[in-house]
């Protein structure tokens, strides 16, 4: 029967690749990424990124004080860097915006004299 299966002598030590292991240690670090991914957008409240049909805007800023716009429409994200320069042209006012003690901000829509009596 041995000599159908062609097994190794017992006295023989198993010949064994030692880069074996590298395959599965990628993988498990793929499944580790993606679940802290997956942990972090949690954490902060990120889901709408994850959403297809949702729209999500968050201002970034770094170290240095410049500010990036990051606008998730559907599945397109766009990023804008904020130039610091004033905009100057003719426009309607929308509305105020108030910041309150905790840092909140909050945007009070102007109504027009028609709108308000209806």
């Amino acid at each position: 029967m041995g000599r159908f299966l062609q097994m190794a002598p017992p006295e023989e030590p198993i010949e064994d690749d030692p880069l074996s292991g590298i395959a599965n240690l990628f993988d498990v670090s793929i499944v580790f990424i993606v679940g802290l991914m997956i942990a972090l957008f949690s954490n902060f409240g990120l889901n709408a990124f994850l959403d297809r049909d949702s729209e999500v805007t968050v201002v970034r800023t770094d170290a240095d004080g410049r500010q990036e716009m990051i606008v998730k429409r559907g599945e397109t994200i766009e990023a804008y860097k904020m130039s610091g320069r004033s905009g100057t042209g003719d426009g309607t006012r929308l509305g105020t915006a108030y910041q309150l003690e905790n840092g909140q901000i909050i945007y009070v829509p102007e109504t027009s004299a028609n709108e308000a009596e209806d």
